[in-house]
């Protein structure tokens, strides 16, 4: 079982998420600390502690912005530890997702917290810490083909994949591109690209995955490639340049 640390400024907040984890039967204990200086001194005692002592910490969930030391600030200071605990961001912004992953994070809640993503954090948690694993997951339907779910303010939504017209790499994220603005899903690039090549998208870069009905121009300039998607335009490597001119050159 787990022990973990919560860190987040807002009492309330910090309040129902030491709940949550109390909640969860994976979660041994859960305390709370209200900033990251609080927090780095409750994990040098568990360091000191060592692994199996009584003040052993296993995994922080953390808040990012926060005053004085933030969450990033306290992650980057943890990778110097020889045994550091596990981290989980939880934060309510989206932007600060590959700095994140950059730091070796376990993964990235968004607020609201719902109790179904938090029990998913946990269980990654579980895995990478070699923990006993939790039970099977409950199946659930195949998802629709003509649709991606997306996580926005604590509510799913259903973006149709005919209006994204790029996705971007973003760690072990990737961010969605629409017309009407974008998307952070937790999904391999090269997840999608493997799901959506029959839908008419091309990988053009290890970044960039596009839409080959979005792309508004093919450029070519001093030996670079380029493409114009809406308003914005995005490098092709040179292993998929080939490939994606001939791509066009057949398109309808």
């Amino acid at each position: 079982m787990l022990r973990a640390l919560a860190v987040d400024d807002e009492r309330p907040t910090l309040e129902e998420l030491v709940y949550l984890l109390k909640a969860d039967p994976r979660i041994g204990t859960a305390e709370g600390a209200s900033d990251a200086t609080e927090a780095l001194r409750r994990i040098n005692r568990a360091l000191e502690s060592g692994p199996d002592g009584p003040d052993a910490i296993d995994v922080v969930f953390l808040d990012i912005q926060m005053p004085g030391l933030d969450g990033l600030d306290l992650a980057r200071l943890l990778t110097g530890f020889a045994r550091p605990p596990l981290v989980v961001f939880v934060t309510a912004h989206e932007d600060f997702a590959v700095q994140a992953f950059d730091l070796d994070a376990v993964d990235y809640v968004l607020k609201p917290v719902r109790r179904e993503r938090l029990a998913e954090a946990v269980r990654r948690a579980v895995e990478q810490r070699g923990a006993t694993p939790p039970p099977p997951r409950i199946p659930v339907h195949e998802p629709d083909p003509d649709h991606i779910t997306v996580e926005l303010g604590g509510v799913a939504r259903f973006v149709p994949v005919d209006d994204i017209t790029h996705v971007e790499a973003q760690g072990d994220y990737a961010r969605l591109h629409t017309e009407r603005g974008s998307h952070l899903v937790r999904i391999p690039l090269s997840t999608l690209e493997e799901r959506w090549r029959a839908r008419g998208f091309v990988r053009i870069h290890r970044r960039h995955l596009v839409a080959l009905r979005h792309i508004g121009e093919l450029r070519l300039d001093a030996g670079t490639v380029s493409v114009l998607v809406g308003s914005e335009e995005l490098q092709v490597s040179r292993r998929h340049a080939r490939e994606l001119r001939d791509l066009l050159m057949r398109r309808p």
